[in-house]
Order: C-alpha cells, then sequence, then structure tokens
C-alpha cells in the first residue's frame, strides 16, 4: 500500500500517511486541524537493483535538462521510464497524460 504525503493549506505542515486501499478523502492536519490538505509528490526510495535505471536516464542528456528546466513532458518520460511498463494506479495515470500534454505539475491535483 502506498504512503501518501500531504501539505496543509493553513499552516503548511507536511505528513505522511500509510493509505489501505484507495481513500479518496483528505486527512485533518494533526498540527492545526484544519481539513484543507493537498496532496504532494514525495521523495522514494529504491533498491541497489534499480541503480541501472537511473543510470539509464541520467546518461540521456535531453531528458536530464528537460528535467532541469522543469519541463511537463521530461518529467512524464522519466516517470515512464521509471514505472518499467508496469501498469499504474488510474489516478497516477491521467496525471503523467496532462504532463505528456505539457500541462504544469502544479496545475494537477489529486
Amino acid at each position: 500500500m502506498p504512503i501518501y504525503e500531504y501539505l496543509c493549506s493553513k499552516c503548511k505542515h507536511r505528513i505522511s500517511i500509510y493509505v489501505r486501499g484507495f481513500n479518496q478523502s483528505s486527512p485533518a492536519c494533526p498540527a492545526c486541524g484544519s481539513v484543507a490538505m493537498n496532496r504532494v509528490f514525495s521523495a522514494f526510495s529504491f533498491s541497489r537493483s534499480d541503480a541501472d535505471i537511473y543510470d539509464d536516464i541520467l546518461s540521456d542528456n535531453q531528458l536530464v535538462r528537460g528535467l532541469e528546466r522543469n519541463e511537463s513532458k521530461a518529467l512524464a518520460e522519466w516517470n515512464r521510464r521509471i514505472s518499467r511498463g508496469e501498469k499504474p494506479a488510474p489516478e497516477y495515470e491521467e496525471m503523467v497524460d496532462k504532463l505528456e500534454k505539457g500541462e504544469s505539475g502544479a496545475g494537477i491535483s489529486s
């Protein structure tokens, strides 16, 4: 099951929540009690066996330049390569499709 990160719109407190199943409701902020929480992208870890994927990505200068410029299409390509052809969750796939169309990641809500 995934761990999602949320950012409170009111106090800017960031939390991580382990989610069982597909829960569409946002949690309440433990710091201020606000329910104005936004899900955000979060960092992740990878095993040593995944290093070859990152080596491949980092050797693609065009992709790296696109990521450095925060280009949505480069981020979508990075996500596709990381997934290794596995079928993502529908909401994740929808987000990547929007990025491929050039939409800003900031305008994509969960």
